[in-house]
């Protein structure tokens, strides 16, 4: 019989009470949490720590085609219910997402190493939630006028079906709730498959979803490993599929829907610039270099701008400001005091990371300016590895191409704003970028010639679900966010 959910005693400094529940790690498929087929589970680790924080189902194939067959059971009837009600049961998991919001943060914190203070992700997921529910009734087809003959022509939208859904870990229940609340507020059902990596955040969104209301087998969740995924994606019951993650991953995915010539949606990588230019306020964005490109999630996130390109005349005050600030971090566990930047997601992923501090080290990609090693002493058990700044880097070597996804700012001078462009967009990616300075026509005509599908203008970009997202190059195709 599949475990139930149960209670951990709350982390101290998480200003939680008693314990925190967590998720009991099954599969959800028609409305039933259920063990994988194969009896299959793996331990969720804390990075923090590197001790067991749950056991996960491992699924695969076989729960993958009941998980489809449960979500095209289940799709007559969902895209038949009124507008009305689809709206008030988005509404109603919002609501939850809401009340639920200090454990969820935790939850977060625990799972992904993520500084307790960043918990502003849970009430985003329910702004997506509110924002997707509130589209729910105005989602209208188009007639058009008689053209040839005395006849009335109407296009009615439809659902696509059952979408496959697969979301990262650093993603959790703001993925979900920006992939699977727009599909089923458009009357589609969903199978989800998210990271084995931090799956309990995606599995408490699937519990909320169900106390909401939602109907059995309209939402299915099968964490799992690779086999799971290409059993999802090559299904040709599935109506479209969208993926956040690695370009090797959705090669894969493109090839097995080319089969099928199913849509995809995809949100990939990303070796996003930050152009900063000698009448910008240099300490903000400084500040934001180190927070948004190390602090953030360890430098684990495909928007992060993790290239810094500075104008030579202010290169040398800016480098200072980086480093001086970068080393100063304070490097813990996401409940401790005054902690802004936790380990990063596991052990492969560290060494993977330190490996590319390495190499940029001894092929003389840049100048080491601090950082660059895993950290030992009271946190020599989890997955630390220093904020980490490079000077002076080749803008040709693979540290200022490839993207890293760790905590590793590369640097870079340029001279004039024709060459900060060509810098910019010299990566094969083209996810997002920051420009900063004072000069209002040179912000927005430097954004117009990034080859970037989100920018922002002296500050980190805000994700607001009326926005739509997408990305260029490698970074992927297809539309997130708003209307589309």
């Amino acid at each position: 019989m599949a475990p139930s959910p149960h209670s951990i005693p709350a982390p101290p400094g998480s200003g939680l009470d008693g314990s925190l529940r967590l998720p009991s790690g099954d599969l959800l498929i028609g409305g039933e949490w259920v063990a994988a087929a194969s009896g299959a589970r793996r331990d969720q680790l804390d990075p923090s720590t590197a001790r067991t924080l749950a056991s996960v189902a491992m699924g695969g194939p076989r729960d993958i085609d009941a998980a489809i067959a449960a979500a095209s059971e289940a799709s007559v009837a969902w895209r038949a219910w009124p507008a009305s009600r689809r709206r008030d049961v988005l509404l109603e998991v919002a609501r939850l997402i809401d009340e639920h919001d200090h454990e969820l943060a935790v939850l977060r914190s625990l799972e992904t190493g993520a500084p307790m203070k960043r918990k502003r992700g849970q009430s985003l997921a329910a702004e997506w939630t509110r924002y997707y529910a509130g589209w729910v009734d105005k989602i209208e087809g188009t007639t058009a006028a008689p053209y040839g003959a005395p006849a009335l022509s109407y296009t009615v939208p439809e659902p696509y079906g059952v979408i496959a859904v697969l979301t990262p870990w650093n993603g959790g229940m703001v993925s979900a709730a920006m992939k699977v609340v727009p599909a089923l507020a458009a009357g589609n059902t969903v199978v989800l498959k998210p990271s084995e990596l931090a799956a309990l955040g995606p599995l408490r969104f699937a519990e909320l979803c169900l106390q909401a209301g939602l109907p059995p087998g309209v939402l299915n969740v099968v964490t799992g490993g690779p086999d799971a995924g290409e059993a999802l994606v090559g299904d040709p019951r599935i109506g479209k599929i969208s993926f956040t993650g690695g370009g090797a991953t959705a090669r894969r995915i493109v090839e097995a829907s080319a089969r099928t010539l199913t849509p995809v949606v995809l949100e990939l990588g990303g070796k996003s610039a930050q152009l900063v230019f000698p009448d910008a306020d240099l300490d903000v964005a400084a500040m934001t270099a180190v927070q948004a490109s190390l602090a953030n999630i360890s430098g684990q996130g495909c928007v992060l701008p993790t290239r810094l390109l500075v104008h030579h005349e202010v290169y040398d005050r800016v480098a200072a400001a980086v480093t001086t600030a970068a080393a100063a971090l304070r490097i813990g566990r996401p409940f401790d005091d005054g902690v802004a930047m936790g380990p990063v997601i596991d052990a492969a992923n560290c060494e993977r990371i330190l490996g590319v501090i390495d190499r940029a080290r001894s092929s003389d990609a840049g100048v080491l300016l601090t950082g660059g090693e895993r950290l030992g002493g009271a946190l020599a058990d989890g997955y630390f590895v220093a904020p980490t700044v490079f000077g002076e880097v080749d803008p040709h070597s693979d540290l200022a191409q490839q993207e890293v996804f760790g905590p590793v700012l590369a640097m870079m001078r340029f001279g004039d704003e024709a060459e900060a462009v060509e810098l910019a967009n010299s990566t094969p990616y083209g996810l997002g970028g920051l420009v900063y300075t004072r000069d209002i026509d040179r912000a927005h005509r430097v954004a117009h010639r990034l080859r970037s599908g989100y920018i922002g203008i002296n500050a980190f970009p805000h994700m607001p679900p009326n926005a739509t997202l997408s990305g260029a190059k490698q970074s992927g195709y297809g539309r997130e966010g708003g209307r589309e």
